[in-house]
């Protein structure tokens, strides 16, 4: 059973997160941030990954402390659900138009955390989002997921159409990252033995 459930509280934000590795992609987001919770949809319906988050944080201060600890805790569970990574493809990556903006996401599933991130946003907010916390959540998500993560932007002028096809490319390579390998489906996907 490839699923996991984190409780994460501190004096910001108290956030749980359910997954399910080999869902169909249902979601059900409430985080406060409309915005954050239109991108987790999208993470979740592309990646085929079921996921269930609320968090409450201190958006009276801003979105930062919510955007990013929801990225932990994602990023928690992402780990706990995979195990020891037995029978994993481990890697994923994607090429994904959306309209103007063109993204490609590659990643790792290889315990070693890393985020090379270059996407530049057009406008600093969409609506009331700060785009910055875009990278803020998927550094969270590569520190605490144990995923070595690039995330490329190619095209782009509209500033939601790059953070939604970042959110997209990533969940897509995520899918192919984390489905089991038919091939392989006994051994742990790296010449170590473990990762």
């Amino acid at each position: 059973m490839r699923k996991a459930s984190i409780s994460r509280k501190t004096a910001e934000t108290a956030i749980s997160v359910e997954i399910d590795l080999d869902g169909t992609g249902a979601y059900d987001m409430a985080t406060g941030v409309g915005f954050f919770d239109h991108m987790l949809d999208q993470l979740a319906r592309h990646s085929l990954i079921d996921m269930t988050v609320r968090a409450k944080g201190d958006l009276h201060i801003d979105d930062h402390h919510t955007v990013e600890d929801t990225g932990i805790a994602i990023g928690q569970a992402l780990a706990q659900a995979l195990g020891d990574k037995k029978g994993i493809r481990r890697y994923g990556s994607c090429l994904l138009p959306m309209d103007d903006a063109l993204v490609r996401a590659a990643l790792d599933l290889s315990g070693r955390p890393y985020l090379v991130w270059n996407v530049e946003m057009p406008a600093a907010k969409i609506g009331t989002f700060d785009t910055e916390l875009v990278r803020e959540f998927f550094q969270a998500l590569s520190t605490h997921g144990g995923i070595t993560l690039h995330v490329d932007q190619i095209h782009g002028l509209n500033a939601h159409h790059i953070a939604e096809a970042a959110f997209k490319a990533v969940a897509r390579a995520l899918r192919e990252a984390v489905e089991t390998d038919p091939r392989k489906a006994d051994a742990i996907p790296s010449t170590k033995g473990a990762l």
